[in-house]
C-alpha cells in the first residue's frame, strides 16, 4: 500500500492557452481518489496549492510572459512538493509543465537530504529543454527540464538545488525539439527514447535499460506524464498536440512496467486542458494510466463508456 498525497497545480501561466487551471478538478471528478482507494492505496488530498503573490522579476528575453507568476508557483510547488514526499507518494494534479519547475525542485531537495540520486522520465512529446534566454515562444512551460538539470540562463529563477546529471534523465516519447534546445542536449548523456526509437526497438527494453540503471544506483524515480505524450486520437485534451504519439496499449504497457519496477516515488500529471476535452476522454484516460501505474494489471480494467 502506498500513501499517495494529491497536489493540485492549476497552473496556467505557463502557455498561452487558457484551461489547464481546470486540470486538477478534473482528475476528482474523473475518479482519481476512488480508483487509488479501489487499488489499496491511502489516498491524501491536500488541495490545490495557491502561491504567494508574484514578485516583480525581469528577465532580458521581451517574448517571455508571466515570469514572475510562474517563479511564484515554483516556490510553492517546490514546498509543497517537498513536504509530501517526507509521508507519502505526492501525485501532482496539473497544470501545463512549467509546474515541473517546482515540482523536481521539491523532489531534489529531499533526494539530497535523503543522499539519494534523483532519476526522472519525462514522457512527453517535448524535450522541454528551452532557458528563459532561449525561448522564442515565450513559454516557460517548454523549460522545466533544462532548469532542472542546471543549464544557465535561468536568471530570476531560484537556483536549481541539486542540478540533476544528464545520464539520470530519460526521455521518452519525444517527437518535437526546436534546434536550439537540440544544440542545449547534444552535449548530455540525456536518454532520448524518441518515437523512433519506440518504432525500431519497441517499448519494453529502453525502458528497462533506464530502470535498471535507476535500481542499481538505489535512485528516487520521478515521472513527468504530459497528456501530449498520449497520441491526440485518444486524448485531445491539450493544447500542444503533436501526431504520432503514444497509442492505448503502449502508454498501459509504459504504466504496468513502472509498476513492476517498483521505483517510482513521485508524479507529475500535465496540460490537461479540459477545455478541450470530449466529454471527460482525456482525463478518464490519464486517470486510467495512473490506475495502471499504481498496480492495476490490463486484465483488471473494467469496461468503459465515454457516453
Amino acid at each position: 500500500m502506498t500513501h499517495c498525497i494529491l497536489i493540485g497545480a492549476p497552473v496556467d501561466e505557463g502557455q498561452r492557452r487558457p484551461g489547464c487551471l481546470m486540470g486538477p478538478a478534473a482528475y476528482r471528478v474523473a475518479g482519481l481518489a476512488g480508483t487509488l482507494t479501489a487499488l489499496g492505496h491511502q489516498v491524501e488530498d491536500r488541495g490545490d496549492v495557491a502561491p504567494l503573490p508574484p514578485g516583480t522579476e525581469t528577465c532580458a528575453n521581451p517574448a517571455v510572459h508571466h515570469l514572475p507568476e510562474v517563479i511564484a508557483w515554483t516556490r510553492a510547488l517546490a514546498q509543497a512538493t517537498e513536504d509530501a514526499m517526507a509521508t507519502g507518494m505526492p501525485i501532482i494534479m496539473g497544470g501545463d509543465h512549467a509546474l515541473a519547475m517546482g515540482t523536481l525542485t521539491g523532489v531534489a531537495r529531499h533526494a539530497a537530504r535523503a543522499n539519494r540520486p534523483l532519476f526522472v522520465i519525462w514522457l512527453d512529446a517535448h524535450s522541454d529543454f528551452h532557458t528563459v534566454e532561449t525561448t522564442t515562444s515565450g513559454n516557460l512551460h517548454g523549460t522545466p527540464m533544462a532548469y532542472a538539470h542546471g543549464l544557465p540562463g535561468f536568471d530570476p529563477f531560484p537556483p536549481f538545488p541539486t542540478p540533476i546529471p544528464g545520464e539520470n534523465i530519460c526521455m521518452f516519447g519525444i517527437r518535437s525539439v526546436d534546434p536550439a534546445e537540440l544544440a542545449a542536449m547534444q552535449p548530455t548523456e540525456i536518454t532520448v527514447n524518441d518515437m523512433r526509437v519506440l518504432d525500431e526497438h519497441g517499448i519494453t527494453a529502453p525502458l528497462r535499460a533506464f530502470l535498471d540503471r535507476v535500481r542499481a544506483a538505489g535512485g528516487l524515480l520521478h515521472v513527468s506524464l504530459d497528456v501530449d505524450f498520449l497520441d491526440p486520437s485518444i486524448a485531445p485534451a491539450v493544447g500542444t498536440t503533436v501526431p504520432g504519439g503514444a497509442t492505448f496499449r503502449e502508454a498501459h504497457l509504459v504504466m504496468e512496467l513502472l509498476h513492476e519496477s517498483g521505483l517510482v516515488t513521485s508524479l507529475d500529471l500535465v496540460e490537461l486542458n479540459p477545455f478541450l476535452d470530449e466529454r471527460g476522454r482525456t482525463a478518464k484516460l490519464m486517470v486510467d494510466l495512473v490506475g495502471s501505474l499504481m498496480g492495476r494489471k490490463v486484465f483488471d480494467r473494467p469496461t468503459r463508456s465515454f457516453g
